[in-house]
């Protein structure tokens, strides 16, 4: 007699006692599983035992996704309603207030129109392309070449009036413009705070340098701001702008427009007897022609001063622009003479003076004047003049 229980096991490979097998165990022995999707599984992947009935499934599926494409397209592109044709809309045809009057000042004509029912404002609108000029006169952008301008400065009891001075007027010059102020071994915090005051945008150089072997400090401070300019690249025009020199915006704005090298005459008050000098180039229009000499200063290739000339600062760092023979760095040298150290300079940087522009036209003007105060003098000076030094007005 056969036991009322059997297993439930889906690995049981026993057949029923009628030598039929389970639902499962045909499934089992197939290799397939029953699943709800298997349908739609088939009808998207079928099987590969009917290549033959396999393509024709594609066919089919092929033929019924065109056909249903074909009607969507053509139910889209049916008009189902009328069409109604827009007109091109005209401003003086829709838009027209029904009473206008013009209203201005005095009697003035503006460019406003006003209804007199509503008090509905239109302004006047112009369409089209603005003018070059007036585009630059609105945002105030007119393309300027920069301004290095160079300060070489030391500590005395006229240093701090000195630089500020100097740094209001670099303060009218418009920008871009470079100051660079160089001190000798230690930057003080009264020239950083001096500086900051200013609102002009300045880099805050050091000379290190043993003084025992210095003959004139000026010289290693400018050249430690060439080689500033020569490492970093700077383009612009640079300009050796001392503390103690008086100058006049006309200057900045003239020295934007040299191209090489330009120059012009400067006025020089002697530190001896007070004797007035002028020294820098004779020119007709903007050649340079010759030179004005007198007797202190020697016999000189370019009678010229310290700031009295302004350069292209690409001379510094890109020779082969200029066509000039790759050399030694163009610098100051210490071991010149007093008053031929410029003279020098300037012959690194041009051959001769058709190299030259003179600025302004044909040299007219004293656009700079070279005073030397030194400390001992100011020492010697009561109180009450100090005070009134202040309340000087630089000549024009």
């Amino acid at each position: 007699m056969s036991s009322p229980l059997r297993t439930l096991s889906p690995y049981n490979d026993r057949i029923h006692q009628n030598g039929v097998q389970s639902p499962s165990q045909r499934a089992l022995s197939n290799g397939k599983v029953s699943s709800p999707l298997s349908p739609y599984i088939a009808g998207v992947f079928p099987s590969q035992k009917n290549p033959r009935k396999n393509l024709v499934s594609w066919k089919k599926w092929f033929v019924r996704c065109f056909v249903f494409f074909s009607l969507g397209f053509l139910l889209g592109m049916s008009p189902f309603g009328e069409v109604e044709v827009v007109r091109d809309f005209s401003f003086e045809e829709n838009f027209v207030p029904k009473k206008m009057e013009n209203v201005g000042a005095e009697g003035n004509e503006k460019d406003v129109v006003k209804s007199v029912e509503d008090d509905f404002v239109v302004d006047k609108v112009e369409l089209g392309v603005a003018d070059s000029k007036d585009v630059e006169e609105r945002f105030d952008f007119v393309p300027r070449k920069q301004l290095i301008v160079v300060t070489p400065t030391f500590s005395r009891p006229v240093q701090g009036y000195y630089l500020n001075r100097l740094g209001q007027v670099l303060r009218l010059v418009p920008p871009p413009l470079l100051w660079i102020v160089v001190e000798m071994n230690v930057a003080s915090m009264e020239t950083a705070d001096m500086l900051r005051k200013t609102r002009v945008m300045y880099r805050h150089l050091v000379a290190v340098k043993n003084l025992t072997d210095v003959k004139d400090r000026n010289v290693h401070l400018v050249n430690r701001a060439l080689e500033h300019i020569e490492h970093h690249k700077l383009d612009g025009i640079v300009y050796f702008a001392g503390d103690d020199s008086v100058h006049s915006l006309e200057l900045f704005e003239a020295i934007r427009g040299i191209s090489r090298f330009g120059t012009w005459p400067v006025g020089i008050l002697s530190e001896y007897d007070y004797k007035r000098m002028l020294e820098g180039p004779v020119c007709n229009g903007s050649q340079v022609l010759g030179w004005h000499t007198n007797e202190k200063s020697g016999r000189r290739r370019f009678q010229i001063d310290l700031s009295g000339f302004a350069f292209n600062s690409t001379i510094l760092w890109d020779p082969k622009r200029w066509q000039r023979p790759i050399s030694e760095p163009i610098r100051l040298s210490d071991s010149v003479k007093k008053g031929f150290r410029e003279s020098i300079f300037v012959e690194q940087i041009v051959e001769d003076e058709s190299q030259m522009e003179g600025i302004p036209h044909s040299c007219s003007k004293i656009l700079n004047w070279h005073f030397v105060l030194e400390a001992q003098e100011v020492a010697d000076l009561k109180p009450l003049l100090i005070q009134n030094i202040l309340d000087l007005v630089p000549p024009n």
